[in-house]
């Protein structure tokens, strides 16, 4: 089976990785559902990570990510770095739920970071950039006292019709889709799979096995293990 998936890496002219939280754990970064503290009375992650959280109780959302999301000192894996070697040659896209900056610290071209990303920071005030590290430091933009935020796509907020676009062209003209580290139960990310091209080879590489409702082949694995033993 590894040699078959070899070949079909080796054969195919646009990869389309689409991954998810599981490509990071092993990172150290643990997938948010997990993570201690995440249901704490009657409010889970839906509520602290929403629109509505950051417009009535700012401080609370700030408190959140801030504790919760943020790991600074993570790097990226081999998961990671060897989809991001594909796209350096020109030969993959990666589409990503992860908000955690890995794949851009991997230097990952053909990149879409399809829910945002925590380390581009601006004010809703002025929409000027600030750097990541002043904001772990304050929520407050120095210059007019405005609320600063991540840029990412909350609960209640849409997507960036720019990266949906560009994802979709991706799954059109991807010969192999490689769904890595993810359950696929997100939508619309999910919903990508509809956009795949007729001739595409779908593989799920994920330690959970998933019901997809396509044809697909499935490789219940650890992705680690997968990534280190492909050559790219």
């Amino acid at each position: 089976m590894a040699a078959t998936l070899q070949q079909a890496f080796d054969a195919a002219k646009h990869i389309v990785f689409l991954t998810g939280a599981g490509v990071s754990t092993p990172s150290g970064i643990p997938d948010y559902r997990s993570k201690n503290g995440l249901y704490t009375g009657h409010r889970n992650a839906e509520y602290y990570l929403s629109h509505t959280c950051l417009a009535q109780e700012p401080e609370t959302f700030y408190d959140y990510v801030k504790q919760n999301l943020y790991y600074p000192q993570a790097q990226p894996n081999v998961i990671h770095t060897k989809q991001a070697a594909l796209t350096q040659q020109g030969r993959a896209t990666v589409i990503t739920q992860n908000i955690d900056n890995l794949y851009r610290l991997a230097k990952t071209q053909h990149l879409i970071e399809f829910h945002g990303n925590l380390y581009r920071v601006y004010c809703q005030i002025c929409g000027q950039e600030v750097a990541w590290q002043d904001y772990l430091q304050s929520p407050y933009h120095e210059s007019d006292g405005g609320w600063l935020r991540p840029d990412v796509v909350l609960y209640e907020e849409g997507l960036n019709q720019v990266n949906v676009q560009r994802a979709v062209a991706a799954m059109q003209t991807a010969d192999l889709v490689v769904i890595v580290g993810t359950s696929m139960r997100v939508y619309p990310f999910a919903g990508l799979l509809d956009y795949r091209a007729p001739q595409a080879q779908v593989v799920a590489i994920n330690q959970e096995s998933l019901n997809l409702g396509i044809d697909y082949q499935m490789i219940q694995t650890d992705a680690t293990s997968f990534f280190e033993t492909l050559i790219v």
